[in-house]
């Protein structure tokens, strides 16, 4: 990675990544509660109650039964979910290389697949997904594409994620209740050990779809907010430098959104991407013989990995480990006849399969890129503190 001077100005970081408090006259550390709770220690907490919370509930299940499951496995089938899988890559970079290039950034698609496979595997390695700060790093170092314009783009990139993840999850209940006597809020009653993961999946569906319509409604109003904001802090260079930052990364989400046919790009790719997700799950589900007519394997396989991807919004577990496995599990055995076993089975073979994918590409990523993890998230932090006086100091997700 390129040599960013000495560090100055840009405060001392303790073993987790969190810049110690200031010491008053009388010694007291300052935030202490704050320096203490940092998201790499809040994520590495949550990760171990998710893990103990998951030993508790296979208790009740026979591990056995759980292992020759995954046994059974069709090898074969599972060879084609990992090949749906490893398509969805290329289609990620190309989706990236949309966004990028609507805001003024154009790079190739081969690049930037391995930049967003440097970026996920961030994400398992490194607690408190780093992966998006390892990115602007990666793209900033190799294209000079500025941290408020990576951040923007990553924005970009999570709200398509979500916003097509929800109509995916709203296509399978769709299907789910035309096809049957169950209605929408009948599946919410039967998914049971599920039904707090669902609803939480409800609300930020709703929340990403409630952003994307101000996010574009704002992109086409004419309301000058950015020169009223910088004439109230006329004079202040700190408050200047942070607002600028801050209004160019605003600016760079507006862009994209002002563009119908990136818009169109985009979300055409993000539902390749998760549809292309939800196809290796339903065969993993196929190759452990679930038994499922297939319409609602399609149904109930698309309703899982939605519900159990948007548990893992938020950085309680690293990669997610448990909370998808939790959601996934519930849900199918709350809308089927296929016992726990199997579907704990399924939920556990999909996402290790993934992570396995993921780790693979990473791993070959970094090295053509010559990349380090820890050190591009570290630099990242660095270069947006020194640029934005912290304004946007950590990254987001």
């Amino acid at each position: 990675m390129r040599e960013r001077g000495d560090g100055s100005g840009t405060g001392d970081a303790d073993g987790d990544g969190a810049t110690s408090g200031e010491v008053d006259g009388n010694g007291a550390t300052n935030g202490g509660i704050a320096a203490t709770l940092t998201r790499r220690r809040v994520t590495i907490a949550g990760t171990v109650l998710v893990v103990l919370g998951l030993a508790v509930a296979v208790r009740e299940l026979d591990v056995r039964a759980v292992t020759a499951e995954v046994a059974t496995a069709d090898p074969l089938v599972l060879v084609a979910a990992i090949a749906v899988y490893a398509v969805s890559w290329p289609v990620r970079g190309r989706r990236y290389g949309s966004i990028l290039g609507s805001i003024g950034h154009p790079a190739g698609t081969t690049f930037l697949t391995l930049a967003v496979f440097v970026s996920q595997t961030a994400n398992l390695a490194i607690p408190a997904r780093a992966g998006d700060a390892v990115r602007a790093s990666v793209v900033n170092t190799y294209r000079d594409v500025p941290y408020a314009s990576g951040f923007a783009s990553l924005t970009v990139e999570r709200v398509f994620d979500l916003a097509s993840i929800a109509v995916l999850a709203g296509v399978a209940m769709g299907w789910l209740a035309i096809g049957g006597d169950t209605g929408p809020l009948q599946i919410v009653a039967e998914t049971g050990g599920a039904r707090t993961a669902f609803v939480a999946a409800a609300i930020v569906s709703a929340a990403t779809l409630g952003v994307g319509a101000v996010v574009v409604t704002s992109a086409r109003s004419n309301y000058g907010y950015g020169g009223r904001l910088r004439a109230r802090i006329r004079g202040e260079p700190r408050l200047e430098g942070a607002l600028e930052a801050a209004l160019q990364f605003v600016a760079d989400v507006q862009i994209v959104a002002r563009q119908p046919r990136a818009l169109v790009a985009i979300g055409g790719a993000s539902l390749a991407v998760w549809t292309l997700d939800v196809l290796t799950a339903v065969l993993v589900l196929a190759a452990l013989d679930s038994g499922l007519p297939t319409g609602t394997l399609l149904a109930v396989g698309t309703l899982a990995v939605s519900v159990g991807n948007l548990a893992k919004v938020l950085p309680l577990s690293q990669g997610g480990i448990g909370l998808y496995e939790a959601a996934f599990t519930a849900l199918v055995v709350g809308l089927t006849p296929v016992g726990a076993s199997t579907a704990l089975a399924a939920a556990l073979v999909d996402h290790a399969l993934k992570n396995a994918v993921t780790l693979v590409g990473g791993t070959g990523a970094v090295a053509s890129l010559g990349v380090s993890l820890s050190s591009a998230a570290e630099e990242s932090r660095s270069s947006r503190s020194a640029e934005t006086g912290n304004f946007l100091g950590s990254p987001k997700k």
